[in-house]
């Protein structure tokens, strides 16, 4: 099984808030690990606290025109905060413009502090799981379906709708959650399937669920891409690499230790099925950071 990588990007930036220093710092990490790298992933959150963090929607159309390499894609986005069948028009005009290379992340939205700070109604749970129900509805239809689209879910609703041109071929989809609702709407819509700073115990256990849902709705669970989203820590000792997040990300809920380590823990869920990792680089201006990622972690898997 081929084991393809690719970089979140930071939500703040890790020197100094211009853009010039973000993307500088996003050169020199590709200029080390492009050989390694399949794609560039941006998480959607518009704040963190009084800290800098860019749009996620803006970022992503940016690093498509500027990295034509790569494919682009959010890691993932909220859907509650962008008409759904507008997102499938952005998608859409993305996926032309950037010669299918974008993939359309995709969850149901967490972030209470965020949606109430920028005027959103924060429903329960299991609403904007019957949000995101509607969104992918939506989405699939527009992007496969000839001719004007009507639908009228439980929250969202489009009349007549045309998406044109279409996406040829139309954008993976990729469902990020491991709720078991989530995971049905995954199972039914997604061509892959994301779940983010899980151990590999946890992550076996939410396979188990896709695979139950796949078969209740008759479909192929391998038809499915397993998809790992986190943070990689990687230094000489298992302490030095936690120290980069002051302890926040270790071996339970991230790629941490030394290259040994990492290289295990990135086998351990690809025994699982996982075949793409999406990393954010924790300590990338540390010393030798960068050298053991393109020297000894990547290599291992080439």
């Amino acid at each position: 099984m081929a084991v393809e990588f690719g970089i979140v990007l930071p939500r703040v930036p890790e020197k100094d808030p211009s853009i010039s220093s973000y993307m500088a710092d996003l050169d020199i990490l590709l200029l080390h690990l492009a050989p390694h790298i399949r794609g560039l992933w941006v998480t959607d959150h518009f704040m963190r606290n009084a800290d800098p963090v860019h749009e996620c929607w803006t970022m992503v159309t940016t690093l498509a025109a500027r990295y034509h390499e790569y494919q682009v894609g959010p890691i993932v986005l909220g859907q509650s905060y962008r008409n759904p069948a507008l997102t499938a028009k952005m998608g859409a005009t993305l996926q032309h413009l950037s010669g299918g290379r974008f993939v359309m992340g995709i969850g149901a939205g967490w972030k209470e502090d965020e949606y109430l700070a920028y005027g959103y109604e924060f429903p329960s749970a299991g609403v904007r799981i019957e949000q995101l129900e509607d969104t992918l509805e939506i989405m699939t239809r527009l992007w496969n379906e000839d001719g004007p689209v009507t639908y009228h879910g439980k929250h969202y609703h489009v009349e007549n709708a045309y998406c044109a041109p279409q996406p040829d071929p139309a954008p993976p989809i990729m469902v990020g959650g491991g709720g078991n609702k989530t995971m049905m709407l995954a199972a039914r819509y997604a061509d892959w399937w994301s779940l983010p700073d899980s151990p590999v115990e946890v992550y076996a256990d939410r396979l188990a669920v896709l695979r139950a849902h796949c078969n209740t709705i008759q479909r192929d669970y391998s038809e499915i891409r397993k998809t790992w989203f986190g943070r990689i820590a990687v230094a000489k000792t298992e302490a030095e690499a936690e120290a980069f997040s002051d302890g926040k990300w270790t071996r339970r809920n991230s790629l941490c230790g030394d290259p040994a380590a990492v290289i295990a823990q990135i086998h351990a869920l690809i025994e699982l099925g996982v075949d793409y990792f999406m990393i954010q680089v924790q300590g990338q201006h540390a010393q030798d950071t960068i050298p053991m990622l393109a020297n000894e972690v990547f290599p291992a898997f080439a």
